[in-house]
């Protein structure tokens, strides 16, 4: 068995699940680990400006790449991150959180050191982590072979965190590690009793006058999306994404119809809805802001449930038959001549309006789209951004990234530099507001120190829209203090040659504009559209009270 330390096991273990980037931030009890990271050609290290937006920007990086990773240091540095563990918890994200800890001598003594609540406690940090993470250990010379393995295989393979705390002196030990890859695969589902419920499932097809398909967001966390698309196109029925689905489903096939969000729906949609005999929806994501506050209205629906842990036929449980193995087979076993389905044309937005010279949510959504290239990354804030983007039309290839389920505000900036980072070779697409933008703004001179290059809309309203209009529109504390947002890049560094690129050249700075009306943004698009190799700024600006019409009808909903 080779024989390596503990610091370059952890190492390997990430690698082999497709890490090239951890972030995190330094402290005196997981430097020696960094060591090894920064001396690994294959790694890169995120350098993040604090622990909570390296928590964003893994959890953003995990959403393209399949797992994301961050160190961080004992006690301050991992609670400071807690939040954003915790929001992957949530969200069903993969991320390994490595955290430094003190060594082991001095915790056996319980000494008071810094970092710690005094007390002599040096588990209570674990026993908070171990509630939003999937496995979770305290490495021992004895165990952290076998350890590491357990953590960062099942974190992958369920798709939630993972966290291991690493005392500092253990870090450079050597130990024995298994020449063996980690085990990724799901198990295989029951093959007597998927028979039997593939059997039922073409049963109820077969009966069903108006099936469809509704794609959410466990497809994508289990990277799926090729085996709903080839479902999708061979059935041939009418599909529909959920918000946290968007962008599953490949939306220039004929039969895909858009986002269907309960009455946050575009008109149209839910007359479709109302047709359907039986719903068979993959990885469904059941939350609020997800099926328009509980507004699906398919109580009298027959479903067919597709998840990662089992499937439910109308009221029939089958654990263990996962939709991994179990939608290729149904796939397979669909007829090869179906009946056409005759479907009306698309329910789309309407089309852009101008209404004077401000820039409103229906001027701004309708325009931005055509803005954006197919293939790229697109990044939205929680409030209005997120809301908007339900129904903006799809486009092609496009990954679609937000905090739908914990709404974590200012999330959207680290996790834009996390997807950035996953693949420079796809344009990033940042929409943030004002209020969110201002709690993890630092991020930005990160953009700029790894040559990145996002586009990045700031939306100013100034204050706390989605707050206002909940409750206390005209109160002070949905108010925030105003900054020249447009000159970010330049505070951050953006001119500075000291900021270079992996030591090769500055990032380039494209546009820096404030715009107010309709007429100046169309004018700074066109050239951010001619400079995808520049990273762009632009602060855009909204009446104080305007707000997309999706966000008006939940938040009247939320003020009960």
């Amino acid at each position: 068995m080779p024989i390596i330390s503990i610091g370059q096991h952890v190492i390997n273990r990430l690698k082999e699940i497709g890490i090239d980037t951890v972030f995190g931030v330094p402290g005196d009890f997981n430097m020696p680990l960094l060591d090894i990271i920064e001396d690994d050609e294959d790694l890169t290290f995120g350098s993040n400006a604090n622990e909570l937006n390296a928590a964003y920007a893994a959890d953003g990086y995990a959403r393209v790449r399949g797992a994301g990773a961050l160190v961080t240091t004992f006690g301050v540095g991992e609670l400071s991150a807690i939040n954003g563990i915790a929001g992957s918890y949530s969200e069903n994200v993969p991320v390994i959180h490595i955290v430094g800890a003190p060594r082991l001598a001095q915790q056996r003594a319980h000494l008071l050191l810094h970092h710690t609540l005094g007390n002599g406690d040096y588990q209570v940090f674990f026993k908070i982590a171990s509630m939003v993470t999937k496995a979770s250990a305290t490495l021992t010379l004895k165990d952290a072979a076998s350890e590491i393995d357990r953590v960062i295989q099942t974190a992958f393979v369920c798709k939630r965190p993972g966290y291991l705390g690493i005392p500092v002196d253990l870090i450079n030990s050597l130990i024995e590690v298994s020449a063996h890859p980690l085990q990724l695969q799901v198990p295989k589902n029951p093959e007597k009793i998927q028979s039997i419920v593939l059997q039922n499932i073409l049963n109820e097809l077969q009966v069903a006058k108006h099936p469809a398909i509704m794609v959410d967001g466990c497809i994508i966390r289990y990277g799926l999306e090729v085996e709903a698309n080839a479902f999708i196109e061979k059935s041939g029925f009418p599909t529909f994404s959920t918000p946290i689905g968007k962008g599953a489903v490949n939306c220039e096939l004929d039969n895909y119809r858009g986002v269907y969000c309960g009455k946050l729906s575009l008109d149209g949609i839910q007359e479709e809805i109302e047709k359907i005999d039986l719903l068979i929806e993959l990885g469904p994501f059941k939350t609020d802001f997800n099926t328009g506050n509980f507004s699906y209205g398919m109580e009298k629906v027959k479903t067919i449930q597709f998840h990662s842990t089992g499937t439910v036929i109308d009221y029939a449980e089958y654990p263990g038959v996962c939709m991994q193995e179990l939608l290729p087979l149904l796939t397979l076993a669909l007829p090869k001549n179906k009946e056409p389905t005759h479907l009306v044309p698309r329910v789309r937005p309407s089309s852009t309006e101008v209404n004077g010279t401000e820039i409103t949510h229906n001027y701004f959504w309708k325009k931005v789209q055509g803005y954006i290239e197919p293939n790229s990354i697109v990044i939205s804030e929680a409030g209005t951004a997120v809301f908007s983007l339900f129904n903006m039309e799809a486009i092609k290839g496009t990954t679609y990234i937000s905090q739908i389920l914990w709404c974590s505000i200012g999330y959207s900036v680290g996790a834009a530099l996390g997807a950035g980072m996953a693949d420079r070779n796809r344009r990033v697409y940042l929409f943030v507001g004002d209020g969110s933008f201002q709690l993890t703004a630092q991020e930005v001179s990160v953009f700029i120190r790894k040559g990145l290059t996002p586009v990045i809309f700031l939306l100013n309203n100034d204050g706390y829209l989605t707050e206002k209009l909940i409750n206390g529109p005209y109160r002070d504390y949905n108010n925030i203090p105003m900054w020249e947002y447009s000159n970010s890049l330049k505070y951050f560094g953006g001119y500075l040659e000291t900021n270079k690129t992996n030591g090769k050249k500055p990032t380039e700075i494209g546009v820096e504009a404030k715009v107010s009306t309709p007429q100046e943004f169309e004018d700074a698009m066109e050239i951010v559209s001619k400079q995808p190799f520049k990273i762009h700024f632009l602060e855009v600006v909204m009446p104080q009270f305007d707000a997309p019409k999706e966000l008006q009808i939940l938040a009247s909903d939320l003020k009960g």
